[in-house]
């Protein structure tokens, strides 16, 4: 739905990704991974926001999170019939106190979502989906999510610089989606994010990894650069994302 880094650019929300599974009955469940400033908008192109199943939040940064304010009006407001259960919303620590704040002065967000808190290591089930929350190195507490489903893994490598946490987050999935909001030679900052090359290297030290898509690119990054600098390390299928793309895993 949204893959600008830091704030929403001219062709892109920020970030926000659907996450689509079957079970064994044929429903489709709904996972919503990130929710940033501007992509309640574009998520309501492909579904409807009242059926999703559950949102997870890898950290707290506007451009990954602010939107959970505008899905809190729409589960409140819009007309229909209500959902019979609150929707779950998982992040850090947190991240209740922090959406009423944002939202402003309320009563709270109780009555349509259910907030819990992710913990490093331990995994969620929502459906026929388990995702596995690992805390990963930037500034705020974050973390990396890795989504398995019938012996397939997506991992979201959220905001990050280069970590020992990315290993088992990578390791053996169908595709890792990485932060590329630093260009090597140009950001100098340890602990913030990654860039082309050091995605590529914690995909290369991972293993087992057979697709790399680069998320998280800010307006002034160019993709083509990115690129590059990822393709002198990984060798394999690699591209820069955009929004609306869609992947098969």
């Amino acid at each position: 739905m949204g893959c600008s880094g830091s704030l929403p650019g001219p062709s892109s929300p920020a970030s926000c990704y659907l996450v689509e599974a079957l079970d064994a009955d044929g429903r489709t469940w709904r996972v919503v991974l990130d929710l940033g400033n501007g992509s309640l908008g574009a998520l309501q192109r492909y579904v409807d926001p009242t059926t999703l199943d559950a949102v997870l939040l890898s950290h707290l940064h506007p451009d990954h999170c602010l939107d959970v304010c505008g899905l809190y009006v729409l589960l409140k407001y819009a007309p229909g019939p209500a959902r019979h259960t609150r929707l779950p919303v998982w992040g850090p620590a947190g991240t209740a106190d922090r959406m009423t704040q944002a939202y402003g002065p309320s009563p709270g967000m109780s009555e349509q979502l259910d907030f819990g808190t992710l913990q490093d290591g331990v995994p969620l089930k929502v459906g026929p989906l388990v995702i596995t929350p690992m805390r990963v190195e930037h500034p705020v507490e974050a973390f990396g999510l890795r989504v398995e489903h019938d012996g397939r893994v997506l991992a979201y490598t959220g905001d990050t610089d280069a970590c020992e946490a990315l290993k088992a987050l990578c390791h053996n999935a169908f595709l890792v989606l990485s932060d590329c909001a630093f260009v090597d030679g140009r950001d100098t900052a340890v602990g913030v994010h990654l860039s082309g090359r050091r995605a590529a290297e914690a995909a290369v030290e991972a293993g087992g990894v057979e697709r790399l898509v680069l998320t998280h690119l800010p307006p002034w990054n160019d993709p083509a650069v990115c690129l590059a600098q990822a393709r002198a390390v990984w060798p394999g299928p690699l591209e820069v994302t955009t929004a609306g793309a869609t992947y098969d895993v």
